[in-house]
């Protein structure tokens, strides 16, 4: 790929909380694990497809991101229940139009369908670290406070407020995985009803998978 574009394997799993959940200590889930300090972030994200929704239908996120250590073009391409393939693209200008190497990249399921936005995400992220005793980081835990927003005549319309947590693999094993998703259920978090934050907001694709119900 071109200097500024990616190609990653995402591995996560997330949870739906109450917005006074009390956030726990995730220091300790394996022998020397450590939380590093938290750090909030700003996120902006323009989501498309089109009209009937072909790529939300396939599972499939083409996005839009300002803010945070990744902004940029975002496509999210399904793997399995939990995991995802993702390629980054450079953020460039602002213009509501997809690049056309990155909508080819969805050709596949548009089929010729123009993509126009459909969704507005802004998200204040809290991210905490867990690093090994090297410093190495091993996972990152998100925990967001999301407004959706859909477009209608008049711009964008607020349409729903939640607040969610993720846990994303980065150098980690799927033992810390589960490990912080037992901390997080002990303390009252609950696997998400969806399987991303798009999903919640327009109310389709199916539910999460059932990684933690057990």
């Amino acid at each position: 790929m071109d200097s500024g574009e990616s190609n990653l394997i995402e591995i996560e799993h997330k949870y739906d909380v109450d917005t006074d959940f009390a956030f726990p200590d995730l220091a300790g889930l394996s022998p020397g694990v450590v939380a590093a300090s938290p750090q909030t972030q700003q996120l902006a994200a323009t989501y498309f497809d089109t009209d009937d929704l072909r790529l939300a239908g396939a599972h499939i996120t083409l996005r839009r991101r300002t803010g945070g250590s990744d902004a940029g073009w975002h496509v999210k391409l399904p793997v399995n229940t939990d995991t995802r393939r993702e390629l980054h693209f450079p953020l460039g200008a602002e213009t509501g139009i997809v690049p056309p190497r990155i909508a080819a990249l969805a050709a596949e399921w548009t089929r010729g369908e123009p993509l126009r936005p459909i969704a507005r995400l802004d998200t204040v992220r809290t991210v905490r670290r867990l690093l090994d005793d090297a410093g190495q980081v091993l996972a990152e835990v998100a925990d967001d406070r999301v407004t959706g927003s859909r477009p209608d005549s008049a711009g964008w319309r607020e349409s729903a407020s939640w607040r969610e947590i993720e846990v994303e693999l980065v150098s980690g094993t799927r033992r810390l995985l589960d490990a912080a998703g037992k901390r997080l259920r002990a303390a009252g978090a609950q696997p998400s009803a969806s399987a991303s934050k798009l999903s919640r907001l327009l109310g389709t694709g199916p539910p999460a998978p059932s990684h933690d119900r057990g």
